[in-house]
């Protein structure tokens, strides 16, 4: 793709900006857009003499400014270099209106195993796929380790109950970009909000933990690098553990993965492994993390209909593996209410 057929960024613009960056290349630069980027817009940046960084960008159109700040992103990113917590590093960020009209993040490229689309986890065996299932608890339990303190990120975000916060937030974002009425959602808003577990402690949550957002080692499918750190605040550490049980459906659930039901296939640990790794790992409640499950598939299915408003709204926003549909969405409601049910919330 020649630079010029590039959306949402201005090539040339942008290699200029990479001059000022005390970045060694060999132009001319080209880009392409990679992952999924239903949200932040991403970029494979090569050089002539085969380098690569990423570049990220907010979606193209209206946005929701909180759920996209690439800035925030970048000082998160930087605060965890020196941490245990595998992250790329950041090697600029500019708002400046001669290079872009958003603020865009340059980050080193690191290399390894994406399993974001059927067809990478199909290529997996089982014994990597467990493998790389399993180091998703230990890795979470790195992020929740986090010294705030030491790493400036006491000042992150609000130190207020987070459940309620939660809460708040999306349901906020649903009326911003709900395409429907739907009754369920809005019922098991109010069972959430009656059965808010007490907090016990304050961490770094990544607010996006799952399989699509981290890079695995091609030796043994550990993490190297946890990627989409615009939704990361600070808040109940249970909260990013029940994220990665909502995104993560077994045999039987797929329709609640959509498009992507990779943790139904052979190998991968199913649910209740997951969450005794973490909780041995952390000693947490094992009775408040099933509200955090519920209440991370809630946010999946507002997050979903985010997803599919903009793809609406601005047809260039869409993936090449499509956008979320009604009826995935349904089926993640129908889930967590199920969950609910079962849980007594």
């Amino acid at each position: 793709m020649s630079s010029a057929d590039i959306v949402g960024i201005d090539a040339g613009a942008v290699n200029r900006w990479f001059r000022t960056l005390g970045v060694d290349f060999a132009g001319p630069l080209t880009y392409d857009r990679i992952g999924l980027g239903q949200s932040n817009l991403t970029y494979l940046v090569r050089d002539r003499e085969g380098r690569r960084w990423v570049l990220r960008r907010p979606p193209l159109g209206h946005r929701l400014e909180s759920a996209h700040d690439v800035a925030r992103e970048a000082r998160i990113l930087t605060a965890l270099e020196g941490t245990a917590v595998p992250t790329p590093r950041v090697l600029g960020l500019t708002d400046d209106p001669l290079v872009t009209d958003v603020p865009l993040l340059l980050m080193e490229f690191v290399d390894g195993q994406v399993a974001d689309r059927m067809s990478v986890a199909r290529s997996l065996t089982p014994e990597r796929r467990r493998a790389i299932g399993m180091s998703l608890p230990r890795t979470l339990a790195k992020i929740h380790a986090v010294e705030l303190e030491a790493t400036g990120l006491t000042g992150l975000a609000s130190h207020k109950p987070y459940a309620q916060r939660q809460l708040k937030r999306w349901s906020v974002q649903w009326e911003k970009s709900r395409t429907r009425e739907l009754p369920a959602l809005e019922d098991l808003t109010r069972r959430l909000a009656a059965a808010v577990p007490e907090q016990r402690e304050l961490t770094l949550v990544h607010g996006d933990f799952h399989l699509r957002n981290v890079i695995t080692s091609h030796d043994n499918g550990e993490v190297t690098a946890v990627l989409d750190w615009e939704l990361s605040t600070l808040g109940d550490p249970l909260a990013d553990m029940g994220s990665l049980l909502a995104y993560w459906p077994e045999p039987g659930e797929e329709e609640t993965g959509g498009d992507f039901a990779a943790s139904a296939l052979e190998g991968f640990p199913d649910r209740a492994e997951l969450a005794q790794a973490y909780l041995a790992e952390t000693g947490r409640d094992p009775a408040a993390l099933t509200f955090w499950h519920v209440l991370g598939l809630w946010k999946v299915a507002v997050i979903a209909e985010g997803v599919m408003r903009r793809a609406i709204d601005e047809p260039r926003n869409r993936s090449a593996t499509g956008t979320p549909t009604v009826e995935r969405i349904d089926a993640l409601v129908d889930k967590a209410c199920r969950v609910a049910d079962e849980a007594g919330i």
